[in-house]
């Protein structure tokens, strides 16, 4: 096995054995990079001079010397941060976000900052202003998105581990599309400070990591309560890999019949079923439930997360950082800063959420979304109190070809059907590998639990995957 293959528990416990150090580790991780970079292109900035003064001085604990790679909307201090967009394409944070500065505590080693669909707007990792990621499986399908660099970068070995951030879906979704381990936290469990706001009431950072226990490592590193993030929640941190290993004889799994839909990939349905039948082999019980508001969720979701986006995105002016063009008057260089520097979804998702903010349409749009996004919320309440955790497909389909759907906006929003509602209930999910196609492309079981009990997800998540071998396959380059 290369050094590179190593998940973050075997590298830490190669470095604590003596079998390797964290610059060989670093410098194996940066020869993989050169001998596929090429073909996946996961990366939009690498950092190697730095990580291998980083790798060097490395000290205990157990990120320490561990190569990761952070999605490039993450601010990391020095590090160029892009969004993958023009707009931002030379910024550099003064400052370290909340996570990688938790990370760099413990003494972590960034890779390089991930490639991604624009400000995290899309489902294909196609929309970046750098140039489109590729599918280690298959180079001519997409990652998924918006985090399809990190996802691309596990599956391929290109890193130990990464970060991601997760709106829709943006975790979940490509870790599926590339056979890896996506893990979205509960709202609020993860401070967003330092993560560049797309819509911040859904907006939430989390692990891709090529097994379950990595992804328990890496919450370990990043959860907990921030000052400067006022919607981190102050709740307890609990040690997310003690559970691992636990049985699940008793746990009660729902299996929501709004998930299985007509149009559904015959073979995702396939696999995600076998999985169920192995979750029960386990002794779990699956229950059969209903989360009737589901059909809404798609439509809920690009209301209220383009409302925020349009609010959000409007400091991108050209006046005190980013790009700037020139402009005859204020009004003009607005308008040609804008013009130049956003690509064509960004400006989409800008105009549909100004126009359901706009006055007259508010309350027929906006306020509304609001009032279905609180009956979705209560579908998983209601249901959380017969099961605990509940299984779906994550996604409707294996990865699809690059640029299949990128002519119908909405055929690509509806890859997102199955994660969306997660993000709008604020509750904790998890993608884990669970099959192949007959074209050899990854499916993807998603495990959804309670608000802020990502224990459970976890436990039921490693039985599974310790029950199967999935994800022990690797794509080859």
């Amino acid at each position: 096995m290369e050094l590179y293959n190593l998940s973050i528990e075997e590298a830490r416990s190669a470095i604590d054995n003596g079998d390797t150090n964290p610059v060989e580790l670093a410098r194996a991780v940066f020869e993989r990079i050169e001998s596929v970079e090429e073909k996946v292109h996961s990366y939009v900035t690498l950092n190697k001079e730095n990580a291998l003064a980083k790798a060097a001085e490395a000290g205990e604990g157990p990120l320490a010397g561990i190569p990761i790679a952070i999605k490039d909307n993450i601010c990391t201090e020095g590090v160029k941060t892009t969004c993958s967009s023009k707009i931002l394409g030379n910024f550099i944070p003064p400052y370290e976000s909340s996570v990688t500065g938790k990370l760099k505590e413990q003494g972590y080693v960034l890779i390089g900052k991930t490639n991604l669909d624009e400000f995290a707007m899309g489902s294909s990792t196609e929309n970046s202003a750098f140039g489109r990621t590729k599918n280690p499986w298959d180079l001519e399908r997409v990652p998924g998105g918006s985090s399809g660099g990190s996802a691309a970068a596990v599956a391929a070995d290109e890193c130990i581990a990464a970060l991601g951030s997760d709106t829709g879906g943006s975790i979940r979704q490509p870790a599926a599309f590339c056979g890896v381990v996506g893990l979205k936290p509960t709202y609020g469990r993860v401070s967003r400070y330092g993560l560049v706001a797309f819509a911040s009431s859904f907006d939430q950072i989390g692990p891709i990591t090529k097994n379950v226990k990595d992804s328990a490592i890496l919450m370990n590193a990043i959860a907990g309560h921030d000052e400067y993030d006022s919607t981190s929640a102050d709740v307890p941190v609990p040690d997310f890999t003690s559970v691992l290993g636990q049985d699940i004889k008793g746990m009660k799994v729902g299996v929501p019949a709004e998930f299985f839909v007509e149009g559904m990939d015959r073979e995702v349905e396939a696999s995600v079923k076998e999985a169920i039948k192995k979750i029960e082999s386990l002794g779990a019980e699956s229950v059969e439930i209903s989360m009737p508001h589901t059909g809404y969720a798609v439509a809920t979701y690009y209301i209220l997360a383009t409302s925020e986006a349009s609010s959000n995105l409007a400091r991108y002016d050209g006046v005190r950082y980013g790009l700037r063009a020139e402009g005859e008057d204020l009004i003009d260089m607005y308008m040609k800063t804008r013009e130049k520097g956003f690509g064509a979804e960004v400006k989409r998702r800008i105009i549909l959420g100004t126009y359901a903010l706009s006055s007259g349409y508010y309350d027929a749009y906006y306020k509304k979304a609001q009032q279905v996004r609180t009956l979705i919320k209560q579908d998983f309440e209601k249901a959380f109190e017969k099961v605990d955790v509940i299984v779906t497909p994550t996604t409707p389909t294996p990865a699809f070809r690059a640029g299949e759907k990128t002519a119908d906006p909405l055929q690509m929003y509806l890859s997102d059907i199955f994660t969306i509602s997660v993000n709008l209930a604020g509750v904790p999910g998890i993608s884990v590998p669970c099959g192949f196609t007959s074209e050899n492309l990854p499916v993807g079981l998603q495990i959804i639990g309670k608000h802020f009990d990502e224990e459970s997800v976890l436990k039921a998540a490693y039985a599974y995957e310790q029950a199967t071998e999935w994800h022990k396959r690797r794509p080859e380059l």
